[in-house]
Formats: structure tokens, sequence, C-alpha cells
């Protein structure tokens, strides 16, 4: 039997992975397996056009590429063990199979609240399935929401459920402004004024306690005792990597899959996607995951390489992927380029003026003295502006190819 590599995973890192095992000359067998009973899909659109009813679910899968019409795809299953020095893994349907290669890419699923209360009426936004079911319950007449955690998911679908009429949007959030990891004090102190303005409410500074209800949940019990009344909830409390199925084989799993520099996990194993530590040789050499949409493509187009080439691959290649975020919010955007969560202590403003309350405004983030990281936030010209640095952040030496760190 031709030689084979598994997929484990069949997301956007999963596919991109696999067309990028063809591109690299691989001309055995490729397997995906995902868990979800679609193909690949943009997820995206799931807490904004797709859950205001502006595009049909069926729009979001991706086609996967000519080259790659031969690959296999083993859909509603998952992997759920494998003993990486005998290159197996078992799947949920009792089966097993071997490989000659394999790719890491099982993303993440949402971290849910363990609190007391109902389960009912209480959402998260990963799937088509997810967005579904919570489009059904915000067009609901006199639904009153509550959003749990302003990060990106949470502060999209406090504004699509403003945007489809909601009445009552209200965000808790246990940090003093929304977003203010990955954009800093001064552009989350923007985006607080932008939202509320439209309608929706914030509960800073606050966390969840519990909710109410017998059936499903009436109210959130916020942990200085107030309750919040609330038909519909959604949790969006950050991400948990799916990697316990790799239990067992000696791996860094604290934070997602460890891996080196060139994306190598194991012998013959690397990972893809958000899943992957990797240390990022453009910024310094502490491993980090990266839940941006450019960083599938990035990290399947290097990995599979990698894994093609085997004891060939050129070490002196650094991996030094530039991190790209979008965020439409109501009827602006943010846009990134960079890695702005590293240079939050010194953050300056490029273009714009942060006070205008309708103005595009645009920041550099810096760290020592070096722009890492560019935000936008307005309509296309703002988003324009930041693209502008783009090419000025790519030109930029690895720090770790100078020696630095």
């Amino acid at each position: 039997m031709s030689p084979r590599i598994l997929v484990a995973g069949a997301s956007m890192g999963g596919l991109r992975a696999a067309e990028h095992l063809r591109a690299a000359g691989w001309t055995g067998r490729v397997t995906v397996i995902g868990d979800e009973p679609h193909m690949p899909y943009n997820r995206p659109p799931l807490s904004k056009e797709v859950l205001a009813g502006k595009v049909p679910f069926e729009s979001l899968a991706f086609t996967p590429k000519p080259w790659a019409a031969d690959v296999e795809w083993r859909l509603g299953t998952r992997v759920i063990a494998a003993r990486l020095a005998e290159r197996t893994v078992a799947l949920d349907d009792g089966s097993t199979l071997s490989y000659d290669g394999l790719v890491v890419a099982t993303g993440m699923r949402p971290r849910r609240l363990h609190c007391p209360g109902p389960l009912a009426g209480r959402h998260t936004v990963r799937t088509i399935a997810d967005a579904q079911g919570l489009r059904d319950e915000l067009t609901r007449p006199g639904a009153r929401v509550v959003v749990v955690g302003a990060g990106f998911i949470g502060c999209e679908v406090a504004a699509t459920a403003v945007g489809l009429g909601v009445a009552e949007v209200t965000v808790v959030d246990p940090l003093p402004l929304p977003m203010v990891g990955p954009l800093g004090e001064l552009l989350a102190r923007v985006l607080l004024k932008r939202h509320e303005e439209r309608g929706v409410r914030f509960v800073l500074e606050t966390g969840v306690a519990g909710f109410e209800g017998e059936d499903r949940v009436t109210g959130v019990v916020l942990s200085d005792g107030t309750v919040l009344p609330a038909d519909v909830v959604v949790e969006s409390v950050g991400s948990v990597a799916n990697t316990e199925w790799l239990d067992g084989n000696g791996l860094d799993l604290t934070d997602g899959v460890l891996t080196d520099e060139q994306l190598r996990v194991f012998p013959g194993v690397v990972a893809v996607g958000d899943v992957a530590r990797f240390p990022n040789a453009r910024y310094d050499g502490v491993p980090r995951r990266v839940e941006h949409w450019s960083i599938p493509t990035d990290t399947a187009k290097h990995a599979a390489k990698v894994l093609v080439a085997g004891d060939d691959v050129e070490p002196a290649t650094p991996f030094a992927p530039l991190p790209t975020f979008w965020s439409d919010q109501h009827e602006f955007r943010l846009q990134s380029f960079g890695a702005p969560a590293l240079g939050l202590d010194d953050v300056r403003v490029l273009e714009g003026d942060p006070e205008d309350p309708e103005g595009d405004v645009l920041v550099g983030h810096h760290r020592d003295g070096r722009l890492v990281g560019v935000v936008a936030l307005g309509g296309k010209a703002a988003a324009m502006g930041a693209a502008r640095y783009r090419a000025g952040l790519l030109k930029q030496p690895a720090l770790t190819v100078q020696g630095a760190s």
C-alpha cells in the first residue's frame, strides 16, 4: 500500500495542509479526518454576516484546489488517541489508521463557563450548528441578550445582535475595556465608545457567578450579586485546544501543541493552525499560539514542506509569518498586521484622531522602539492605511536571525 499522510482536523488548517502537501510534491495518499459532517468552511462570518442573515450557510464552504482533488475526506469522525512512536491514530468509530506522516490540525473549541444554572439558552459560536441555533434565538421578538466576554467573538456578536434589532444587548467582562489585550488601552477606549453609541451596554470589571432559571436561562448572576435579565446568553470566554487525543506521547500540551521553529512536534509529525504553539522568528524565540485567520494557511504551507522534505529540510529558513486579523463590528472594521499584543507598552497614533467619534484612527505598536504591529479602526480608508504598513513590516529582518530575542 502506498505511503500515507494523515491530517487530523478538517477545518481550514486541515484543508490548507492537504493542498500544500500536494503542492510540496507528496504523491502518496492524503487522508483528512474531521469531526464535523461538513467540508471545511470559513468560520469568521459565523458571528457576523451569517448570524445577521446576510449570507447563507451554504456559501461558507471552501473549494479545495484542483491539485488536491484526490484527497480522501473522512468526515463526522473524530481522532481520539494517537501512538506517535507506532505511527497510528485511533478514531471514535473504533478504527485504527497507520500513517507515514501526521499533521496535527485539530484546532480549538470554545471554553465554557462552569457556573451553576441551566444550560438551555446558553450559546457559543464556533460551528455552523452553533450559528444556526443562535440566530434562531436572536430573531425572537423581545429577546434580551447577554454576551459574556468582550473579545473578538463577543464584540462581533453584540454588534450583530444590535443590527438585528435586539433591544437589550449587554456585554460582561472582567477586564476594564473590550478587546484590550490585542488592541491596547487607547484603541479599546475608542471601541468601547463606538459600541455604546450604537446601543451596546457594557458591564466591565465584573465576572459571572451563575445563571438563573429552571429549564432555561432567565438571568445572569454577576460576581457582585447583580442579576441581568437574559433570554439568550452567548459565552465568548476564550478557547481550549483540542489536544487530549495526543496525551501519553510525552508532548508539551500546556497550551496547544508545542513545536520547534519548523513546526515539528515529533518525528514525522507537524502541527498547523491555532492549535500550534510555535516560535515566530520575526519577533523572538518565545512559542505562542496565534488565533488569526492568516495562520492556518501560513503554518500549513511551511509545515507541509517540512513534512515532505523530512531530514532534508533547510534549517536556515526561519518560519516568520506576519499575523493578520480583522473584525467587522457595526459599520466599521478593525484591521491589523503584525503582532500588536507584543507592543502594548508603546502605542502611538500614526493617523487620525482617537477623539473624533466617527473618524478613522490608525495606531502603531512598538517594542524596543521597533514597530511590531499596526491596528486601524474605521472604514475602508482605515483598513487601507493599515495595509500601507504591511510591506514595511514584512521587510523587517527576523529578530532571531539577527541574534536578538
